[in-house]
């Protein structure tokens, strides 16, 4: 039956598939098992279809990119054991099954903290991704505990020459510390503008930039800092 259902489901979504689409996730790493259906239409189709918790698993085994994104959204955290929680972690192959993933299953399990603790050790890049996205979400919701000074001297230490999926997150704690914690600002600063991590980073207009100094100084300008 789940069976029946996936192929079902992936004929649904790859009648959705657009070229310029295809091209989009091409650019941004996506291999060729992908129909390049919009984010906005997998949505659509999640809420329809209501997979169950087998047929989720069964979508993102087939590796297609859209069936993974529509699994991302149909998982129920607490039905996932934390060795299966990791399993799915690294197994991504796509920046956006990554933070589909991490943000409508990964933060909302219930042993998210000890995942966290250990991926932000991990070599794998995916895994490290995710722990410090989990990382960035302390430091935004629940600092407590969290050795800022410690993070900032890894950092420091380690975000130039990470992986391209780790670094992102790995700015997002460098942007949030320096926004949230004044205390902790100057530092922030001067090892965002030492690394220059995502200087030219291209962004549309009335967009921040990632660039760490740009975005922790436009937070702070719009009085969204600590």
């Amino acid at each position: 039956m789940a069976d029946r259902a996936v192929e079902d489901i992936l004929a649904q979504l790859e009648a959705l598939g657009d070229e310029r689409m295809r091209a989009q996730n091409r650019k941004n790493g996506a291999g060729d098992n992908q129909f390049g259906v919009r984010l906005g239409e997998i949505r659509k189709v999640a809420a329809r279809v209501k997979c169950d918790h087998d047929t989720a698993m069964a979508l993102w085994q087939s590796g297609n990119v859209e069936g993974r994104l529509l699994a991302a959204l149909s998982f129920k955290p607490k039905a996932l054991s934390m060795a299966e929680l990791d399993r799915l972690v690294r197994s991504v192959s796509f920046v956006q099954e990554a933070d589909w993933l991490t943000a409508y299953v990964v933060k909302k399990h219930p042993d998210k903290e000890t995942l966290r603790r250990g991926w932000m050790e991990d070599a794998d890049c995916w895994a490290a991704r995710a722990g410090w996205s989990l990382t960035a979400e302390r430091i935004d919701k629940a600092p407590e505990g969290l050795d800022l000074a410690g993070l900032l001297d890894r950092i420091e230490a380690e975000m130039g020459d990470a992986a391209p999926e780790a670094k992102w997150t790995m700015n997002f704690c460098l942007a949030g510390i320096g926004i949230n914690f004044p205390e902790h600002r100057a530092r922030a600063l001067a090892i965002g503008e030492a690394l220059g991590a995502y200087r030219d980073y291209p962004v549309p207009k009335g967009c921040t930039s990632p660039f760490a100094p740009l975005w922790i100084a436009e937070m702070v300008r719009r009085g969204e800092a600590g």
